[in-house]
């Protein structure tokens, strides 16, 4: 496998939880730019979910960033207007609720705009992949597996991999040595 094939250049977390944001500061904390996305904020005079979650990644304890510069590598935005940057990414990691109603319906909008090599990764662990995309084309099935990371993400070294029926090995293969890396 080349390096090529191994690395990402354009990657994406929907999702500031604890989850979802753990996941863009690991990203952040090996070296790499992440795009982190979630809901608008529901006053004028607030913060953004994605912007509240960098304070929290600041003043987390135990420290879920390396250093506070990594905050510098995390691009946060609001799905409903940068929704159209993730047409640019090669990897983008779904944290969404744990609703699968609300994930298929993220999954409908990506599969309108993402790059036929994008790949697609929930960080669900309770709902069975063949249900995730079971609605889904053929293509954007080949592309989409499970990346289930552990809280917090940065000490518990811990990743379940699951890929679908229809999970391309190369997916698996480039996730695994992502995160392993």
């Amino acid at each position: 496998m080349t390096m090529n094939n191994t690395t990402f250049k354009n990657i994406a977390v929907i999702g500031a939880g604890t989850m979802g944001s753990g996941i863009a500061a690991q990203i952040a904390n090996a070296g790499h730019k992440v795009l982190l996305l979630d809901l608008d904020k529901k006053n004028e005079d607030e913060k953004t979910p994605a912007e509240n979650s960098i304070d929290r990644l600041i003043s987390s304890d135990p420290p879920q960033l390396m250093s506070k510069k990594y905050t510098n590598l995390i691009k946060t935005g609001v799905i409903d207007y940068d929704f159209d940057k993730l047409s640019e990414c090669d990897w983008i990691v779904e944290a969404v609720v744990e609703r699968l109603e609300v994930k298929k319906e993220l999954y409908k909008k990506l599969g309108s705009i993402i790059a036929p090599d994008c790949i697609v990764s929930s960080n669900t662990s309770t709902i069975p992949i063949r249900l995730l995309i079971e609605d889904m084309p053929e293509a954007f099935r080949k592309q989409f597996a499970i990346t289930h990371y552990f809280n917090p993400v940065r000490y518990m070294r811990l990743l379940e991999l699951v890929r679908g029926t229809e999970t391309r090995s190369e997916v698996i293969k480039r996730l695994a040595y992502f995160n392993d890396n």
